[in-house]
């Protein structure tokens, strides 16, 4: 199949090798519409097409970058048969779950408690009075959504110290924001 640029499925194919970003948008901005319909035809929920965009192309792009794909002018294929196998399991563990929730029915008189409400001013000013360094990792990790092991290596720090540090961020922000640690009672 050849794309609106010119660009094969073959040749973007052998393009991954080199993995650079922008053969992993086009690969994404080619097949990313093409999956979602599947999953909206197939899952029948908006949030399930999604997650099968996201998981079909993650498994296309490390087949990708490790070579995996014997026939690289039937990239469609592949992603098609991708689209298969993991709708499938999707559905088989969807089918799992209500099997189990049909089995141990929640009762009906249980109750959750409804979600805090956070007073986005009050925490923005706690945040701000963190020491920089817990601030830095508070805001790569909750806001940036990186690993800690992204954060360590950003910032010269172990893994351990950015654990440390986020732990006693935390304490702070529950603190200044009058929060129990949910680990005390």
């Amino acid at each position: 199949m050849v794309a609106a640029e010119g660009i094969a499925d073959a040749e973007l194919v052998r393009r991954m090798g080199t993995a650079t970003r922008d053969n992993e948008t086009e690969l994404c901005r080619r097949f990313g519409r093409r999956i979602r319909l599947y999953g909206l035809r197939h899952l029948r929920s908006d949030a399930m097409a999604e997650d099968l965009v996201q998981q079909v192309l993650v498994l296309a792009i490390e087949s990708l970058r490790h070579h995996r794909v014997r026939e690289p002018e039937r990239l469609a294929s592949f992603i098609l048969g991708s689209c298969r196998m993991v709708a499938r399991d999707v559905r088989r563990c969807e089918a799992r779950r209500q099997q189990l929730l049909d089995q141990y029915p929640i009762p009906t008189e249980v109750t959750l408690e409804p979600a805090a409400q956070v007073d986005v001013e009050r925490l923005r000013g706690c945040v701000e009075k963190l020491p920089p360094r817990e601030r830095t990792v508070v805001i790569l990790t909750f806001y940036g959504e990186r690993s800690g092991d992204e954060i360590a290596a950003d910032l010269s720090m172990t893994l351990g110290n950015v654990r440390v540090v986020r732990h006693r961020a935390v304490g702070h922000l529950q603190e200044c924001m009058g929060v129990q640690d949910v680990g005390t009672s």
